[in-house]
């Protein structure tokens, strides 16, 4: 009787395995510097691998009327696209370079996000410009409608990561990644690189120039903050910005000082997603470093590998993550 058990129990636990497919595969570790971190990310949580093979995965955003996740390969020109039950497929080629010659570097789309319409809209590094995607997202097509590609007559360097205030204006850097490195000085137009702001009336606008690699951004919640990662090993550091009712950046300040941090642990300071708590979800040295609003680091999602980017799904109840080859996923405190 007890072999007979035994044996329904196998048959049970493989019934189990086919139905929800291949075993989920895991990596990094959870680490904890506060009680705090309980709170966020459930004890026992794991780091789930849902796709690898990607040159350096970037950019998520979660799709809520469609079920997917969307998420950029900076260097392969590519949007790729995450779908519970069915895995990552290829989405959208070219994602951020639409001309014919040839060239490296970082090409592709970076920053994805959508605006008030649920329409995608991308910072596309090649073709240096914040776009949209002239297409719906069950035919999606690289047809594209410019929204920013200069600043007083001068091209844009490649911006990288936005978000967007709710008056509708656009806030974005504009670091110079996506121009070959060997190219960047005869092909950048501008001496800087900026913090701007695309107002709802299409007018770009400089808001800040003094942050050497101005990288991810979020908006505290009540919007009174602007929260930016500065990527440079010689200052990693996450600045924060006083929002004026104008939208303007006033008071700048150091959040977090990480350049001590960069010699052992890979990474820097790149996208950041902020929650309905305040809580700063922003990737560095280490992986996905949890904050509080004041700078006190509580706790890291260890990706074990540089890490790009992050997203939450519309509940907020799972953050997805950008890390160098992979996307990866944790489950977080409904």
């Amino acid at each position: 009787m007890r072999m007979v058990s035994n044996i329904v129990f196998l048959l049970l636990i493989l019934l189990v395995e086919v139905h929800a497919g291949e075993p989920i595969k895991t990596t990094g570790k959870i680490e904890r510097f506060s009680p705090r971190m309980d709170d966020i990310v459930p004890p026992d949580t794991q780091i789930e691998i849902l796709g690898t093979g990607y040159r350096w995965s970037e950019g998520p955003v979660w799709v809520a009327s469609e079920n997917m996740l969307l998420f950029s390969d900076v260097p392969a020109n590519t949007i790729y696209r995450w779908r519970a039950g069915k895995g990552v497929d290829k989405y959208l080629e070219p994602s951020g370079y639409t001309g014919t010659a040839q060239r490296g570097g970082g090409k592709g789309s970076n920053g994805l996000l959508l605006d008030s319409k649920g329409r995608l809209i991308l910072c596309q590094h090649g073709d240096r410009r914040v776009a949209r995607m002239d297409a719906s997202f069950a035919k999606p097509e690289p047809a594209f409608v410019a929204l920013t590609d200069s600043y007083q007559g001068k091209r844009l360097n490649s911006p990288n990561d936005a978000v967007f205030h709710s008056n509708g204006s656009l806030y974005f850097t504009d670091p110079s990644y996506g121009i070959e490195k060997k190219k960047r000085k005869a092909l950048r137009e501008t001496p800087y690189h900026g913090i701007y702001k695309l107002t709802p009336q299409g007018e770009t606008v400089l808001l800040y120039k003094d942050m050497s690699w101005p990288n991810g951004l979020a908006f505290s919640p009540d919007e009174k903050r602007l929260y930016v990662a500065n990527s440079n090993r010689k200052q990693a550091i996450w600045m924060v910005f006083e929002v004026t009712t104008a939208g303007d950046l006033i008071n700048p300040y150091v959040l977090l000082d990480v350049t001590d941090k960069i010699a052992s642990a890979p990474g820097l300071p790149d996208g950041l997603k902020v929650d309905d708590n305040g809580i700063i979800y922003a990737t560095g040295p280490g992986g996905v470093l949890i904050l509080s609003p004041k700078g006190e680091h509580l706790g890291t999602i260890n990706t074990g590998t540089a890490t790009a980017n992050v997203a939450f799904n519309d509940s907020k109840d799972t953050l997805f993550i950008t890390a160098n080859d992979k996307l990866l996923r944790v489950v977080l405190r409904p």
